[in-house]
């Protein structure tokens, strides 16, 4: 057989250009797809919606069938618009300058503080079980010798100031560790990120750098006693990861 199928086609330029249709048909679609989140754009200074249309408008919903009977997601979401505004202020007049907080930085979740609005729902392991759970609660499993248990600790924040005493530990049973740990006090539970704890065995004492001892008073609490939605955890991660720039004035400060 010939390569050549007429005196100006041949099989490699047939194949050539079916790989430049292919790719743009491939650009195409990934730019309609991408367009499920964070999308339509909008200016920062006018706040005017900018919405190409057209064939890179965003594609057509896509459902998103949840595992252990969880429901229906659909992207992109219907209702237009986020409905919340940012607590901020542009610096200056052009876009892309920094945002100022105008009210509690760690709350209105700006900047590193800043949280996705998650699914109301926890998150479950491959068998359908809650997978961050309290460790009081969970049969089978305790920390491990000779680690110490920490329940009963005392948890200081940055400044030196005890922010309470560590009531129980939460735990991943699905990454077999501790994730948060949970302080004493009524009401609500207040869970703080293990990730940013420091372990002081001599002293007997967890630190936790991320905030001062006073605002550990303002944490996310939970809606339930023995669960943690995906949500919760954004904004319990949100509020301390925050902290490192907003606990205090010497931290938004430049070091130089």
């Amino acid at each position: 057989m010939s390569p050549q199928l007429t005196p100006g086609i041949d099989v490699a330029l047939l194949v050539f250009w079916a790989f430049v249709l292919f790719f743009v048909g491939l650009v195409f679609y990934l730019r309609r797809e991408d367009r499920r989140e964070g999308y339509p754009l909008e200016e920062e200074i006018s706040g005017q919606i900018r919405n190409p249309g057209g064939v890179l408008s965003t594609a057509s919903p896509k459902s998103f069938l949840l595992p252990f009977d969880q429901g229906v997601v659909t992207a992109p979401p219907g209702g237009g618009r986020d409905p919340f505004r940012i607590a901020a202020r542009l610096t200056d007049r052009f876009a892309g300058a920094p945002y100022a907080p105008t009210g509690d930085p760690l709350a209105d979740g700006i900047g590193p503080a800043a949280w996705a609005d998650r699914a109301k729902r926890p998150d479950l392991d491959m068998e359908g079980h809650f997978r961050i759970v309290p460790l009081s609660t969970a049969a089978g499993y305790s920390t491990a010798a000779p680690d110490p248990g920490l329940i009963g600790w005392p948890l200081v924040g940055a400044d030196g100031v005890v922010a309470g005493t560590i009531a129980d530990l939460w735990i991943d049973k699905a990454d077999r560790l501790i994730r948060y740990m949970q302080l004493d006090g009524v009401g609500a539970p207040a869970l703080v990120p293990m990730m940013m704890a420091k372990v002081d065995r001599r002293r007997r004492r967890v630190v936790v750098d991320a905030l001062n001892g006073a605002q550990f008073a303002g944490v996310p609490r939970l809606d339930a006693p023995d669960r943690i939605t995906l949500y919760e955890e954004e904004r319990v991660q949100a509020y301390f990861g925050g902290g490192y720039l907003y606990a205090n004035l010497a931290r938004q400060e430049p070091f130089l």
